[in-house]
């Protein structure tokens, strides 16, 4: 009998986003690494960003009730 060890799977670096407001009440959509993001109009067209860029995954979309900065 073998026994077969598999190293670990390497971490992810799926797209997750952050949306809320920014200190003037802009709408902000940022990825967690940093990789995109973009200022809207409405908190339904940060989400409907965030959605579209994240494959609709499930909890890939967080709403934040902290202020969120956006740094291009």
């Amino acid at each position: 009998m073998s026994l077969s060890i598999e190293p670990p799977s390497p971490p992810t670096r799926e797209s997750c986003f952050i949306v809320g407001q920014d200190g003037s009440g802009r709408w902000i959509a940022v990825e967690t690494h940093g990789l995109a993001g973009g200022i809207f109009r409405s908190c339904k067209d940060a989400i409907q960003y965030a959605t579209g860029e994240t494959r609709r995954r499930p909890d890939a979309v967080v709403l934040s009730a902290e202020r969120v900065e956006f740094r291009p």
